[in-house]
């Protein structure tokens, strides 16, 4: 199937499962996640009508930068080592992946313009996993208020890989509730309305439980 396919199939289920949740489809942006695939593919996931475009490593993201420029909104999904920062931070518009002070303290050494980032939280007990514990989250966000080049729009977590659907839903349900508790504090550096969560095998129970990034590589790109 092609990628313009693939979407219109996604797009279905999305929609569903926002009447299932009294959503609307238009509160749910979806990142096409290209890390795998070439310039040729990711032009065809553009050229499907999907502007945002994710990636997770600096070698995968820059030459695609070079070609495709400000045709796509690009997403940084991955963990970002402090010493890579320097390299993507002002091609970027969103950060997926923020989760320690010294992440934090390179970005605002390095960004010429306010990044939008999304903090990323473990919400599952899998060791593999990263991301701040739950605990750790408010006051790092707190910290987070001296720094005038970063923006938190959002939370992002990965659930389990499982096919517990429960086990999934619970993960999804911690993050927005701790989205809601940042977004309590009416913070001006964090407004924390985001979620991003949700990827292929989970996303229609992330957009359920609230999800407005989900990030979809292989149902979209194979």
């Amino acid at each position: 199937m092609t990628v313009q396919e693939n979407y219109m199939r996604v797009k279905q289920n999305i929609e569903e499962a926002c009447k299932r949740s009294g959503r609307s489809i238009e509160d749910v942006t979806v990142v096409a996640v290209t890390k795998t695939v070439g310039i040729e593919k990711t032009r065809e996931v553009l050229a499907s009508g999907l502007e945002h475009l994710g990636e997770n490593r600096n070698e995968g993201f820059l030459p695609k930068y070079e070609v495709i420029g400000a045709d796509a909104v690009w997403h940084f999904i991955g963990s970002l080592q402090t010493r890579k920062v320097k390299d993507i931070i002002n091609q970027i518009h969103y950060l997926h992946s923020l989760d320690r002070i010294s992440l934090a303290q390179e970005i605002q050494k390095r960004a010429e313009h306010c990044i939008s980032c999304f903090v990323q939280v473990k919400t599952s007990n899998e060791e593999t996993k990263q991301g701040l514990e739950p605990n750790e989250l408010l006051p790092f966000i707190q910290e987070l208020a001296s720094f005038d080049r970063i923006h938190v729009v959002g939370l992002m977590t990965m659930a389990p890989h499982t096919s517990d659907e429960e086990e999934i839903r619970t993960c999804f349900q911690m993050l927005k509730k701790l989205q809601q508790d940042v977004q309590a504090l009416d913070m001006p550096h964090a407004p924390c309305r985001e979620l991003s969560m949700g990827m292929s095998n989970d996303y229609a129970i992330a957009v359920e439980e609230g999800a407005t990034y989900i990030r979809l590589g292989t149902i979209l790109v194979g």
